[in-house]
């Protein structure tokens, strides 16, 4: 007996009284997991998926059991973990990012798929509509407009009021917030230098490329390979002395000066509200795609302190958290 019928069989058996109806429409189900970071950097974003299943009734080798595929921030492998997820086969596969839902929508037409946190869906070809999907792919996504782009270099600039140029990191094929980060760019009178890699190897040299271009602060844009060298981007921030921020808490949390955005536990939790009207039999192409609905801002007072920078109080006290 092959791993996913022994585990049908356990669910039938073990299936805890609490969540019986959950289970018992769906005892067994294959819920893939494609993920183009690491299990030890993502760790907590996985956490919070599972949290928002349990909380649905669906505990990981019960109700149903969750095929894990980790990427390791390897662009190349994401068809390859696609295609074993579709062989299983999984019964829908959650894809956080832009790359890991272009392989798997690559991969099948009929499997659903579910985003957590893709950028501009639509204009990077993932889905038809945010109200009308269609197809098998839908879930949340970030659609950082000019609006909240414009926030984040406003924030930048009260910080170095001498601010002219900025530099943009993003990962090639992630999803692109360019037309947005310029448009607000243009309103501010700052200029852009863009910079983009696709391996880990090519991080160092888009510092150095910024600091070329006489940047003076640094935004990070999205992208699985970036979220998984966090730590290793703060470090090289700090070390070309770029005041620099991202969407993500987890960011400045590993040091990068501020973040403001999307709470992405919020955005993993609330997936798991898809995954379960599939399993119930929604069609995706019916479910309208979500934006996020909590915002925060964090800000690093220690590495504003190993930068030389001063933190308006007025953003302090806008602040959700302060890490000192």
């Amino acid at each position: 007996m092959d791993r996913r019928m022994l585990m049908r069989a356990a669910a039938g058996v073990f299936a805890a009284p609490h969540s019986a109806p959950a289970q018992q429409r769906t005892a067994g189900a294959c819920v893939g997991w494609l993920a183009l970071g690491t299990l030890q950097a993502s760790g907590q974003i996985f956490e919070a998926f599972e949290d928002g299943l349990r909380k649905r009734g669906y505990i990981d080798g019960r109700a149903v059991i969750i095929e894990r595929r980790w990427a390791n921030g390897i662009l190349e492998r994401l068809p390859a973990l696609a295609a074993e997820l579709v062989r299983l086969p999984a019964d829908v596969i959650v894809a956080p990012t832009n790359p890991s839902v272009a392989a798997a929508k690559q991969a099948t037409s009929t499997i659903p798929i579910v985003m957590v946190h893709a950028v501009g869906p639509v204009e990077n070809g993932l889905i038809a509509s945010l109200t009308h999907p269609g197809g098998n792919v839908t879930g949340l996504s970030i659609t950082a407009g000019a609006e909240i782009v414009g926030e984040r270099l406003q924030m930048l600039k009260e910080i170095v009021p001498s601010l002219s140029v900025v530099a943009i990191l993003r990962q090639a094929e992630s999803g692109s917030e360019s037309v947005a980060a310029e448009e607000a760019a243009r309103k501010l009178g700052l200029s852009l230098v863009v910079t983009e890699i696709r391996h880990v190897e090519e991080i160092e040299g888009a510092f150095a490329t910024m600091k070329r271009e006489r940047a003076g602060a640094l935004v990070v844009s999205g992208g699985p390979l970036t979220f998984v060298r966090r730590q290793q981007i703060a470090e090289l921030a700090l070390k070309y002395r770029l005041p620099a921020m991202h969407g993500l808490r987890e960011y400045a949390q590993d040091g990068l000066l501020l973040s403001y955005g999307a709470d992405l536990l919020d955005l993993y939790r609330r997936s798991a509200g898809y995954v379960d009207r599939i399993l119930k039999g929604t069609k995706p192409g019916d479910l309208p795609v979500e934006q996020p609905t909590k915002f925060e801002l964090v800000i690093n007072q220690k590495t504003a302190k190993a930068l030389g920078v001063t933190i308006p109080r007025s953003l302090l006290l806008q602040a959700d958290e302060v890490i000192r």
